[in-house]
């Protein structure tokens, strides 16, 4: 099972011009960055990135595709594990929270970009976001079952929410093996507190 984000990526020359696609898109904007560029931060020509891209756009398409359907798989490894409900949890919170301090620029193409895919592969992430969503929904459930949908599904937000927000504060955390233990055990407590009473 891989049990770090780092472990869902290939090591590939694909994969290391979508890494700096990532950089570029975060830094300028998907909009400002040409094939030259993307080719430059790749270390190579831009006409050499054709061979692996039919365009700008198939880039961004496969950048917001292939990081939802890393996150569904380990999830779904993580939640078919033959461990206890409340094990897989903090697994998968210890996961989101591993890709979360990795994939700040990730996260921030795909909250500012994610518009600009067309409309098939739109329809791709966002039905692999709410699958993603689901794994982490029927685990919080076993774990929660007083929990409504309403509150299972806000709490679960709250927690991406909470996670995701690396991206906007990356540069102002400290060193990445004490700030994952903060932030997975502000998950797990927003995920297993009791609610106020009222």
């Amino acid at each position: 099972m891989p049990s770090t984000w780092r472990a869902t990526q290939k090591a590939s020359r694909r994969s290391a011009y979508l890494a700096a696609a990532a950089t570029l898109f975060a830094a300028r904007s998907y909009a400002e960055v040409t094939i030259g560029d993307l080719g430059e931060a790749a270390g190579v020509s831009g006409p050499a990135l054709y061979k692996h891209f039919a365009n700008k756009e198939a880039v961004l398409v496969e950048l917001l595709v292939a990081v939802s359907q890393r996150l569904l798989g380990a999830a779904q490894e993580i939640v078919a594990d033959d461990v206890p409900a409340a094990e897989k949890l903090e697994r998968l919170v210890a996961f989101h929270t591993d890709f979360a301090l990795q994939e700040s620029d990730t996260i921030l193409i795909q909250g500012r970009d994610l518009g600009l895919l067309p409309p098939e592969a739109s329809r791709r992430v966002r039905s692999l976001q709410r699958a993603y969503l689901e794994q982490w929904r029927a685990v919080l459930t076993e774990v929660r079952p007083e929990l409504d949908r309403d509150e299972c599904e806000l709490r679960l937000q709250g927690v991406f929410g909470l996670l995701n927000s690396t991206a906007f504060s990356a540069g102002h955390i400290g060193p990445r093996p004490r700030s994952a233990r903060i932030l997975a055990g502000m998950a797990m407590a927003c995920l297993l507190e009791a609610a106020e009473p009222g």
